[in-house]
């Protein structure tokens, strides 16, 4: 008898546990998605990385998908679906833009200052009514350098509201357009090309044809950009640090120009 009870009193603990852990939910893009067939697909978002980053104390659950924007997210439920699961002292990532500038597309495209405002003030206010804790994310830049080797922005006003909705909202912000373009830049036009997917016809069975994307992450890319953002999350002391493995939060992720010397 005594067994059978500390048997159910151990279930009940295990139960209480996995409904007491912290569940951080991801929304967003491809930049950010989980990718099919990961172990040969080199194609990563870094969302799909964090897991292996971050302790078993705090679930993820990444509802990020290829292209797209804030405006689809909502139109397809795919917000209410996260909403809807969201209990006290959960966490959401918000990263969006790669797709709510593409103006040629209606049912992807948001104005900066108008709809796209809107739309992440609506996922903030709404994570916050359901007690949880919302967290904006700029996007990633894409690997764009010119003819003299100069780094150039892609997105526009979009991380711009994003900073003004963080400012204006009292909402924690990672600063990924800074975090990335910093990366890029070190890298260099040549050495950023391993941050992504640069890869010649035959070298790569997943993609036989070969691929020239400078939009989305390699596995190596992913896994950098994905340590970018919890380091970050430790120097602005939110709490969610406390799941971050300490070796990620130890590495030299941005080279300096003396170590690439």
């Amino acid at each position: 008898m005594n067994r059978i009870v500390l048997l159910v009193l151990i279930l009940f603990s295990m139960t209480v546990s996995a409904q007491n852990k912290p569940t951080l939910y991801l929304i967003g893009d491809s930049t950010m998605s989980d990718k099919q067939d990961p172990d040969q697909n080199p194609e990563h978002g870094w969302g799909q990385m964090l897991s292996a980053l971050m302790t078993s104390g705090i679930e993820i659950d990444n509802h990020a998908v290829n292209g797209r924007s804030t405006r689809s997210f909502l139109a397809e439920n795919r917000w209410n679906t996260v909403k809807n699961k969201l209990k006290p002292g959960d966490y959401v990532f918000i990263q969006f833009g790669h797709n709510d500038q593409k103006i040629e597309d209606a049912e992807r495209y948001t104005n900066p200052y108008t709809q796209y405002r809107s739309n992440l003030e609506k996922f903030v206010r709404e994570t916050k009514e359901m007690e949880a804790k919302p967290v904006l994310l700029t996007s990633i830049v894409r690997r764009c350098f010119n003819e003299q080797g100069v780094f150039m922005d892609t997105h526009g006003e979009y991380p711009l509201v994003v900073r003004m909705v963080s400012n204006d909202m009292d909402i924690p912000l990672i600063d990924m357009q800074l975090l990335t373009e910093q990366l890029e830049i070190a890298y260099g036009p040549e050495d950023s090309k391993t941050l992504h997917l640069h890869i010649e016809p035959g070298e790569n069975n997943y993609k036989p044809d070969g691929v020239e994307d400078d939009t989305h992450l390699s596995k190596i890319g992913a896994t950098i950009v994905a340590s970018l953002a919890l380091q970050e999350f430790q120097k602005i002391d939110l709490e969610i640090k406390k799941y971050i493995k300490p070796a990620v939060l130890q590495k030299n992720l941005i080279p300096d120009e003396e170590s690439k010397e």
